[in-house]
């Protein structure tokens, strides 16, 4: 999703910015449109052997909830790749044998981001986590039936990855497509 030329920064803020622009409408009068533009996104999905990493995690303004390791791509001029090998090293303390980029998405409406998702398989502990004050985060590791499972999970924050979830267990092709995807 791309910002009209017209569009400009009414709010800056620490993890969103909010774009402003006069709107033509089909009948000729005009509007005022908004849209939001957010940090872009890693999510990374890692393995060790023949299981899955999941934090368990809270943060001062939630409860307890399931994910993978994951982040803002809050460091300026930070590539993607670089973003989601710190978060992994920071949330879980493990490196990967084998790092790739998966894929990438836009989420449709009004919020602007990319998120990147990659594979990290093989990961081994290298170091303690390194947590930002604001993380609380117990490492897991799942099988990929009790990875999947988490999709019927709430609180949960693997919804950028619910429909791979999904897709997986109803369609037993795209199961085997994503645990090759994972694991190789």
């Amino acid at each position: 999703m791309i910002l009209p030329k017209t569009a400009k920064r009414v709010f800056r803020g620490k993890i969103f910015d909010v774009y402003q622009w006069r709107q033509k409408m089909f009948d000729g009068s005009y509007k005022i449109f908004e849209r939001v533009k957010r940090q872009d996104t890693v999510i990374i999905i890692a393995t060790v052997k023949n299981k899955v990493v999941i934090l368990k995690q809270k943060q001062p303004d939630t409860g307890w909830f399931y994910c993978t390791p994951s982040g803002r791509m809050d460091i300026p001029g930070e590539k993607p790749g670089l973003a989601a090998k710190r978060e992994l090293l920071e949330e879980t303390g493990m490196v990967a044998k084998k790092f790739f980029l998966w894929k990438k998405e836009q989420p449709p409406g009004k919020v602007m981001s990319t998120i990147y998702f990659y594979v990290a398989r093989d990961c081994g502990k290298v170091s303690e986590q390194k947590l930002d004050s604001g993380e609380k985060i117990k490492v897991q590791l799942i099988s990929f039936e009790d990875y999947l499972k988490l999709s019927d999970t709430h609180p949960s924050s693997l919804h950028f990855s619910l429909i791979d979830m999904y897709k997986a267990r109803l369609d037993p092709k795209y199961n085997k497509y994503l645990k090759k995807v994972i694991f190789g």
